[in-house]
């Protein structure tokens, strides 16, 4: 497995804006692997693989994510071939065009998006606490 949008640490106590880029996957260029990370990554290039994070992973206008992918929240405005499992969030913009299945609690999809598939709204998968 490689990490390599892996977040950096923090350097000498300067923290992160929670809402920041952690890494960015740039037109051009693809991958195939296994992802993980922290915080937020946007792929405007190819990536083939797995993707597991409690962050958001964001898919620009022209990119192409095929595979499973486990995420906090996910923002699609590219194209998505797969298994979608979010644990807060779905937005698909207008240029998304998405084929396979999402499972998430709350789901967003703007007049022209593309969905082909299976969608599943359900809460999220804590267990209830036992009074």
């Amino acid at each position: 497995m490689l990490n390599i949008f892996k977040s950096t640490p923090k350097s000498k106590g300067v923290m992160m804006a929670k809402d920041e880029i952690n890494a960015f996957m740039g037109m051009g260029t693809s991958y195939q692997g296994k992802l993980e990370f922290k915080g937020t990554v946007r792929i405007d290039g190819d990536f083939e693989g797995e993707i597991e994070s409690d962050g958001t992973l964001i898919v620009g206008n022209e990119a192409t994510v095929k595979g499973n992918v486990r995420v906090g929240q996910m923002v699609l405005s590219g194209k998505f071939d797969g298994i979608l499992k979010a644990q807060v969030k779905v937005v698909l913009y207008k240029q998304a065009n998405f084929l396979g299945k999402i499972t998430t609690p709350a789901l967003m999809i703007e007049e022209g998006a593309v969905v082909r598939g299976e969608i599943n709204m359900e809460e999220d998968s804590v267990e209830p606490q036992q009074e």
